[in-house]
């Protein structure tokens, strides 16, 4: 493995996500800070979903997980929908690179944004309401295993959108609905049995589910189902990645 090539790659790209952190990070804290503040003052005396449990502490994970999932996807997506454009990405693909390092590069720095903004949230959320830890392990697992599916969809996509309308159309109809329908706002025991049987079928659900066991040790499904879900989805994932990468789809053309 050319670990030279692959740290270049990586700093490269957290280099490019740091360098416009206003943007990149302190924005989406805002933003999720926004929503706890309003959810929590419309909902906080009628809403509660597990026992001893405030409906705001109980929305502060799920924000948490609904920003790293945007942001993991958001850092690899862009990041090459901008080399394509620009055309710049012929440098990465004259380097000698694998098709592995290129993947791993791109989805560390997307894991290492993602993580970074969840923590913004956390500590910016502390600040309201005391959160409980049941395991921080679980917490980080979760955090780095749902990072890494984003970060390999937002290669996916990367690579096959042409143009930045492509991109905006990946993340306004499919990653921005199935995080907002993956039970960031509520429990799926809340809704109607049959959107209760679609919402298993959210990947984004188990990632958020999970990540709320480890604050609460509840959650509407098993912990380990939905760690078990979150690694076959990455699985699958990774393997479409690196065909992509090997082939050159979209990239050697």
């Amino acid at each position: 493995m050319n670990l030279t090539g692959f740290y270049t790659l990586t700093y490269k790209e957290l280099l490019r996500f740091s360098k416009v952190a206003l943007q990149t990070v302190m924005a989406p804290v805002i933003t999720a800070l926004l929503y706890l503040l309003v959810f929590s003052h419309v909902l906080e005396e009628h809403v509660q979903v597990f026992d001893g449990v405030s409906y705001t502490a109980f929305l502060i994970p799920g924000l948490i997980m609904m920003s790293i999932i945007q942001n993991a996807f958001a850092n690899s997506s862009s990041s090459l929908i901008q080399s394509k454009v620009t055309g710049n990405i012929v440098f990465a693909l004259l380097a000698p690179l694998s098709y592995l390092e290129f993947y791993l590069a791109f989805v560390v720095a997307a894991m290492v944004r993602a993580v970074v903004v969840g923590l913004g949230i956390y500590l910016g959320a502390i600040w309201f309401v005391e959160l409980p830890i049941h395991s921080f392990g679980f917490i980080l697992l979760t955090a780095v295993m749902s990072s890494m599916v984003l970060g390999s969809v937002g290669i996916i996509a990367g690579i096959w959108a042409e143009k930045f309308d492509h991109m905006a159309g990946f993340q306004n109809f499919i990653i921005m609905p199935l995080s907002f329908l993956s039970g960031v706002f509520y429990s799926i025991h809340s809704l109607p049995e049959f959107w209760q049987v679609l919402s298993h079928y959210n990947p984004f659900f188990y990632m958020i589910d999970a990540f709320r066991w480890g604050f609460f040790g509840q959650s509407d499904v098993s912990p380990w189902f939905s760690v078990s879900m979150i690694a076959l989805v990455w699985a699958v994932l990774a393997l479409v990645t690196l065909w992509m990468l090997r082939t050159g789809y979209k990239l050697r053309d």
